[in-house]
């Protein structure tokens, strides 16, 4: 008598599709190991670009992340068996094109993932920006000794201070989420948030003009679209009330760098800057030496240990893929044109 053999699905072909130097950070041989499992891929190989990559037809699966090269017509022509693409990073407008969409690919990201360390350097730099840390450890690097901290910054301090969100994204709620346990004032302004949504994240609607009047720290985390540049113009920035703190971890692009050179120059306003246009300031630039306002180069985002994040996001939506069900961090073309 003959006995059957089990039915066992095949294993979709699947691909890395990004810089060389993301994939050994992202999957090492723990996370190639529990990925081999579910797909079958040659983790060796990492697709920098799509002119030479051998068997390129039979691939279904696309695992992409930073570096990724454009999924346009010309690939996607190259790529007739592909059907879904998994991101293990944030955003996807870089390589996520129109012609995705017009096939019909379905697409996930680990922006959720990405969103939380965001969100965690945010919370850190609203504590101190009202505590006032950072000037106050660069007079005490200088003088060496006790200062009357209350009279060089009179009302410094958390409580019952009011902390404006620009933009209800995913890292802007995260924020407000984190917030919520602190005796503080929330406000956010998002044009496509109402009322009673806004409440719901533990905040108060305002207009972006009202937020800019009211607020001790103003945090932008919209995404960078035509209607966003230079959000925060001479007009909005001179809102802000004296001492008041400007903190961008989304865009450089949102903030109008001239403008804001010449109020943090003043010593009006304070700013924390994660981003900035260009990524990188000309050296001369004085955001580097001006005591209010504290420049980092674009690390509010997953690094070092924080990659796991991503990486478990990505092999969570490989399995979800595989086992035919929808992705839990779908990305879609409707949500992408007023997203990040």
């Amino acid at each position: 008598m003959r006995i059957p053999m089990p039915f066992t699905q095949p294993r979709p072909r699947a691909l890395f599709a990004m810089g060389r130097p993301h994939r050994d950070a992202l999957f090492p041989p723990a996370a190639v190991q529990e990925l081999t499992r579910h797909v079958d891929i040659v983790p060796q190989f990492v697709a920098e670009d799509f002119d030479r990559v051998p068997d390129l037809a039979a691939v279904e699966l696309l695992i992409t992340s930073w570096g990724c090269p454009p999924l346009d017509t010309a690939a996607l022509a190259r790529m007739p068996a592909l059907k879904a693409v998994v991101h293990a990073a944030g955003s996807v407008k870089h390589h996520v094109t129109e012609a995705c969409w017009d096939r019909g690919l379905l697409v996930s990201t680990a922006a959720a993932a990405n969103a939380l360390p965001v969100a965690e350097y945010t919370v850190a730099a609203v504590l101190f920006a009202n505590k006032r840390v950072l000037e106050i450890g660069g007079l005490y690097r200088e003088h060496r000794a006790a200062l009357d901290w209350a009279a060089h910054f009179p009302g410094f301090g958390n409580y019952r201070r009011t902390v404006g969100v620009v933009g209800a994204s995913l890292v802007g709620r995260r924020v407000l989420e984190l917030l919520s346990p602190y005796d503080f004032d929330l406000v956010v302004a998002d044009p496509h948030l109402d009322p009673v949504r806004a409440r719901s994240l533990g905040a108060r609607l305002a207009g972006l003009d009202e937020m800019m009047t009211v607020c001790d720290v103003v945090s932008l985390h919209a995404p960078a679209l035509p209607e966003t540049h230079h959000l925060m113009d001479a007009r909005r920035l001179s809102l802000l009330r004296d001492g008041a703190t400007l903190i961008n971890t989304a865009r450089g692009s949102l903030v109008d760098t001239r403008a804001l050179t010449a109020e943090a120059s003043a010593g009006r306003i304070h700013a924390i800057l994660d981003v900035t246009d260009p990524e990188v300031l000309p050296a001369a630039s004085p955001l580097y030496s001006l005591p209010n306002v504290l420049l980092t180069p674009h690390i509010a985002g997953s690094l070092g240990g924080e990659l796991q994040r991503i990486t478990r996001s990505a092999l969570d939506e490989i399995e979800r893929y595989c086992a035919g069900r929808g992705f839990a961090h779908a990305v879609t073309r409707d949500v992408l044109t007023t997203s990040a």
